[in-house]
């Protein structure tokens, strides 16, 4: 028993008879005589009866009944597979650090499903460390991050470059400056997410090629919230400058000068994994495309 011959039988009792089943499927009507005969031989019971108009024996009855639920099934796996090689349907895991997963990633997966509303996208936020421990652990398809130290199994692809301001009360001294330079962080609090954040230890390190004292830090576990720290006066906060706009209240942005105010920011994933699932892949270029098109 074969797929052919459930749909041949299926054919046969929707069009009422073996020559319209036969023309339905394109099928010479001997051919279609054979499959149902070795059917029942194999089944070792009558299925139909033959007349100008087939009928259905008790057999045939819960056959097809039972039968006709294996075909729909079958088809419907035969589609959702055929969505899944071509790229319609799937399940893609997406790692991203802040500030891309709140600010970037969901207009971009907004426009990505209105186009592909059968596949399935998870998002894990988290840090550059972290989400490169994921990839090697085959827990994400992909992740959009900053440079950091990832192991030999993954590529890092570069994409923008993310540029870093500081946020300051409007009273506080450095506002009156047009630039900050790195040197003028050393007499304040640094407000920072952790001890992980790559744009922290790309400071630290700018500093301790200068010669420069260790920076006086605080950390903060939300990039969103060091605004709020900062206009209430604990410190200095180093972010992202789309974390600024269109505008924060009472407090004054400027720019970083130096080779410290960018970080590179792109994609991460496992050198064996590319070129991803077929779904991956056009949630990929969908999302380079668009972030190449900001710079």
């Amino acid at each position: 028993m074969d797929m052919k011959t459930l749909i041949t039988f299926q054919t046969i009792i929707k069009q009422g008879s073996f020559n319209r089943a036969a023309q339905q499927l394109n099928y010479a009507q001997s051919t279609v005589t054979m499959q149902i005969q070795k059917l029942e031989a194999e089944i070792g019971m009558q299925l139909l009866e033959r007349g100008k108009e087939v009928a259905l024996t008790e057999a045939g009855r819960l056959f097809y009944e039972q039968s006709h639920r294996i075909v729909k099934n079958l088809e419907q796996l035969h589609s959702t597979l055929e969505e899944l090689k071509s790229g319609e349907a799937g399940d893609i895991r997406v790692g991203v650090t802040e500030p891309s997963a709140s600010h970037r990633l969901p207009g971009l997966l907004n426009s990505f499903l209105a186009r592909y509303p059968k596949v399935r996208i998870s998002i894990e936020i988290s840090n550059s460390s972290q989400l490169s421990s994921q990839l090697s652990a085959g827990e994400l398809d992909f992740a959009i991050c900053s440079v950091s130290g990832f192991g030999s199994d993954l590529y890092f692809e570069p994409i923008f470059e993310e540029e870093f301001v500081v946020l300051l009360p409007e009273s506080h001294p450095l506002a009156r400056l047009e630039v900050v330079e790195p040197e003028n962080l050393l007499e304040d609090r640094l407000l920072f997410t952790s001890t992980s954040c790559p744009y922290r230890r790309k400071l630290e390190l700018a500093m301790q090629e200068s010669g420069k004292v260790p920076l006086h830090t605080m950390e903060i576990g939300s990039m969103t919230a060091l605004k709020f720290y900062a206009e209430n006066g604990l410190g200095i906060a180093p972010v992202p400058k789309i974390l600024t706009e269109p505008g924060t209240k009472g407090l004054t942005v400027r720019p970083i000068g130096g080779n410290v105010a960018r970080m590179t920011t792109g994609f991460l994933y496992k050198k064996t994994a590319y070129p991803f699932t077929s779904a991956s892949r056009k949630l990929y270029l969908h999302i380079k495309e668009a972030l190449l098109g900001q710079i």
